[in-house]
């Protein structure tokens, strides 16, 4: 075809590749030899090098395969408790919440039945029974929010988050008007707070909130499996008692086995919640929005308006902001420890906690209890069965001392008593009774020295 064809270009392009394939070239030869061809559209007809056009496709390619295998369904909830609900990869999610990649492998499969509350400069990482999350000052990512076993924490969150705002947005107001009136002075120093307004300021930090909220779905989910096991142990157990069955036996090795399981997951829960009540310093990091608005003051403190800043964040944090009367809030003051709301909240869990695992040891313990009293049954079973065995052996005792008389007396010996008329009758009588007097010796020993039962 002629030159202005505008197909002669691809004719050429199959035509060539034909002709590798047939001599055994790689067809990314071609491709690159095609990149340096020059381009019709060009003006100066210039050429790009090979690398650099192959070097595109094969970045192009490899990245949507990244993406696919990392992504992860995250939902999103903020103050007010709106939701949303994204797939995003780890890396995303370590530079939004700012927590190292370990974390995030605390979170993952290999953790599942293990339980932490982390705390971290901007985030608190919490991994409790299948609630695993991230909790910074502003919001909460939750990681497959979607499953059945944390959709209660899902709509216990969502209701909430949104009833608290809806009910303390009045109550912010106020306080933000008190504060403004009361607590700043003209030179822009803090002065005491009034103890009028502690009433107003008696909310916990958002993210005291979310743990609370997560502890309680935890707790109340441990709590009923440790009832609905309990209603079904009960019967099972007497039911053994009665009747020593294999069937009963594998219904309460099945029973056993889910107690402990559950036990387990009881004491991890439990464990973390003393861990934390142990050591002050790790509580203290895990007062978020605390931090979060000591940067605030000290950003609005370098900037010169570090009164207005702080009084404009007070809300997000009412219940931290209240001190005692004649008490300064200033920095100085936010840097002591002071884990008072924290250490009450994860007390009453503990508590709560520590009941339900007591729930469990009282049906070990009334399953051990079971467990000896069927062993006494076997036991007690057992002796008959060897006082039975060991009358049969005094009887076969017996028996075999007239067995003994009859053979040596059936042997072909000269003995006068062949030749008396009418003797057989009156020895079977006489040896059968002598078998028996030993018999009832033997036993009457036995029984003296009480290796028979009355």
């Amino acid at each position: 075809m002629g030159k202005g064809n505008p197909f002669s270009f691809r004719r050429s392009n199959s035509t060539t590749t034909r002709r590798r394939k047939k001599t055994g070239e790689s067809p990314l030869l071609t491709s690159e030899q095609s990149a340096n061809a020059p381009s019709p559209s060009s003006p100066n007809n210039e050429t790009v090098p090979a690398v650099a056009a192959a070097r595109p496709v094969a970045v192009a390619t490899a990245k949507p395969k990244k993406k696919a295998g990392g992504a992860r369904l995250w939902m999103r909830f903020d103050r007010s408790g709106e939701s949303e609900l994204f797939e995003c990869e780890k890396s995303t999610i370590i530079k939004r919440a700012g927590i190292p990649a370990r974390d995030l492998r605390i979170l993952g499969p290999v953790f599942s039945n293990s339980s932490n509350i982390l705390a971290r400069e901007k985030a608190m990482v919490v991994n409790l029974e299948d609630i695993k999350a991230i909790v910074t000052a502003e919001e909460v990512l939750l990681l497959d929010p979607l499953r059945q076993e944390v959709l209660p924490f899902v709509d216990q969150l969502r209701q909430q988050l949104s009833h608290k705002t809806n009910s303390s947005i009045s109550g912010n107001r106020q306080l933000a008007l008190r504060d403004m009136e009361s607590n700043l002075s003209a030179s822009g120093r803090w002065i005491p707070v009034p103890e009028t307004s502690e009433g107003l300021q008696a909310e916990l930090p958002f993210e005291f909130q979310v743990l609370e909220i997560a502890l309680e779905v935890v707790c109340t989910y441990l709590d009923s499996s440790v009832a609905d096991l309990e209603r079904g142990a009960y019967p099972v157990l007497d039911e053994l008692a009665k009747n020593v069955s294999t069937k009963n036996l594998e219904r309460v090795r099945s029973l056993k086995s889910n107690l402990t399981r559950l036990l387990a997951r009881v004491q991890k829960v439990r464990d973390e919640l003393e861990h934390l009540l142990d050591d002050d310093e790790d509580m203290t990091q895990l007062y978020l929005t605390r931090k979060w608005l000591q940067n605030q003051q000290l950003e609005g403190l370098s900037g010169g308006v570090g009164s207005i800043s702080f009084t404009n964040g007070a809300h997000h944090l009412s219940r931290l902001s209240s001190v005692k009367s004649g008490s300064m809030l200033t920095s100085a003051n936010l840097n002591d420890v002071d884990v008072e709301d924290l250490e009450m909240l994860l007390e009453a869990y503990f508590m709560q906690l520590d009941g339900t695992r007591n729930k469990i040891l009282s049906v070990r313990e009334y399953i051990d209890d079971t467990e000896d009293y069927v062993n006494i049954q076997l036991d007690n079973q057992r002796n008959e069965l060897i006082q039975l065995q060991l009358t049969l052996t005094i009887a076969s005792f017996a028996i075999a001392f007239e067995t003994l008389v009859a053979g040596l007396f059936g042997m072909n010996i000269p003995c006068d008593l062949y030749f008396i008329e009418g003797i057989f009758e009156p020895f079977v009588g006489a040896l059968t009774v002598a078998s028996i007097m030993l018999f009832m010796t033997v036993l009457g020993y036995a029984r003296w020295k009480k290796l028979l039962g009355s």
